[in-house]
């Protein structure tokens, strides 16, 4: 298996070729998989907390005695979870609190014509589940990215699953974390299983109105199905495997790029790291530093897999290098480049931007204060990153006066004899008409 990534020339590729080198990784649609996963919402959805035991010990192997982290399991994971990790659980959820924070908008009102006010109002979700995946490595970084924007909008129930270890206990970071946002229900149940029971609500589980967090193929297939569902729940983005791109000048230390590169490669055998480069020397420094840095990684083997779909593509100048970023619309989009702020305005398609030699992906990860729940597989072309406003619902409202209508009603009258909506038009003019006491 090889451990360097290809090197393409792009001016050399044609349009088809060109397709097929930015193309992710094949997410298989398995019609057997989507069965099961039909099958395991259909038990929980009938059986609630007796199918998420039947279903953990089925998954899991494990036989749990409560689904709920209980107060005890609470209290040993805060003594498991030393003092360097708790402070810096609590800076990252300072900085996110911070720069999510300036998300939350005041209501809007305008008066759009005399005595026609509209308005815009703010309201939290009323009941939100957040899943944390366990996979390879526990996720405390995805425990405070998707409770501290549902704190701080407020709503009023949210609720966490997260896969059980094989101890039969949460991960203790993941916890802590959790409950360093507020976050008190908690409950050992992973999978496709917990996205059925937050989406249709178990005895011990409360239905939840929307569905947030990343997962396995199974997980998203869950999403999908209960979004799709009126009786289930919401779902917060489309995703797919997680990927980067970093778009380089030669400008910077090699060894930067591949760290950046190698950093997203670990997350996944179907991760994908591409290289946007118009130097070639620059470009081969950083292969020979991905080469050099992976014997020590724990986690080469699956970054070596991850490699055998990442790619290097040589560019003639920053502009083609930005059409590539745009056509790609990566979820992670690293500026390794000469004053890169310069290029901003022409970035339209990412999920989150990276700017400088001083700005690793791992900051964006962790704690700057930007959200990690980014849109993947393309899908920056259409969706956000994860917000505060994920977690609320915006409603309209209008009031008028009397001369206010009277000042619209020729409007109205007019539209609604165009669509022959005739009651529409009554509406505003019995409330006209002088002849009643109105």
């Amino acid at each position: 298996m090889t451990t360097r990534m290809k090197q393409l020339t792009w001016s050399g590729l044609d349009e088809a070729a060109r397709l097929d080198v930015l193309a992710r990784p094949a997410v298989t649609r398995n019609p057997e998989m989507d069965n099961q996963v039909a099958e395991i919402i259909r038990q929980v959805r009938e059986n609630g907390d007796v199918a998420l035991r039947e279903l953990t010990l089925r998954f899991d192997r494990l036989e749990l005695d409560g689904l709920r982290v209980a107060t005890e399991e609470v209290k040993l994971a805060e003594q498991q979870v030393d003092t360097a990790a708790r402070a810096a659980m609590a800076t990252a959820i300072r900085n996110i609190k911070s720069f999510h924070s300036a998300q939350l908008t005041d209501p809007v009102r305008v008066e759009t014509a005399p005595g026609v006010i509209c308005e815009r109002i703010n309201r939290p979700i009323g009941a939100v589940g957040l899943y944390v995946p366990a996979g390879s490595a526990p996720l405390p970084s995805t425990a405070i990215m998707l409770a501290v924007p549902a704190q701080l909008a407020q709503c009023p129930i949210r609720i966490l699953c997260t896969p059980p270890r094989p101890d039969g206990r949460a991960d203790p970071a993941v916890v802590v974390a959790a409950r360093m946002c507020g976050i008190t229900e908690i409950f050992k149940v992973g999978g496709a299983q917990a996205i059925a029971a937050m989406a249709y609500g178990t005895r011990s589980i409360t239905k939840v109105d929307k569905v947030f967090g990343p997962g396995n193929a199974w997980v998203t297939a869950a999403k999908t199905a209960v979004a799709a569902d009126a009786a289930g729940a919401a779902l917060d983005m489309p995703a797919g495997p997680s990927e980067v791109m970093v778009l380089a000048d030669g400008s910077t230390e090699p060894r930067f790029v591949a760290l950046d590169l190698l950093s997203q490669a670990e997350h996944g055998a179907d991760s994908q790291a591409i290289l946007v480069c118009t130097d070639t020397d620059f470009a081969d420094a950083v292969a020979t530093a991905i080469e050099a840095a992976l014997p020590a990684l724990p986690r080469r083997e699956i970054i070596e897999q991850s490699l055998n779909h990442s790619v290097c593509l040589l560019v003639d100048s920053i502009a083609d290098g930005i059409g590539i970023a745009n056509d790609y619309a990566a979820e992670h989009l690293i500026i390794q480049i000469n004053n890169p702020r310069q290029y901003i305005d022409l970035i339209n398609n990412a999920g989150s931007i990276f700017l400088g030699p001083w700005t690793p992906e791992s900051v964006g990860d962790y704690c700057s204060g930007t959200n990690h729940v980014l849109p993947t597989y393309g899908f920056a072309r259409n969706y956000s990153g994860l917000s505060v406003r994920d977690f609320q619902k915006q409603l309209t409202l209008q009031e008028l006066s009397r001369s206010g209508l009277a000042g619209l009603a020729p409007t109205v009258l007019t539209l609604a004899g165009l669509e022959g909506l005739q009651a529409h038009a009554q509406a505003v003019a019995v409330r006209l008409d002088d002849s009643d006491d109105l």
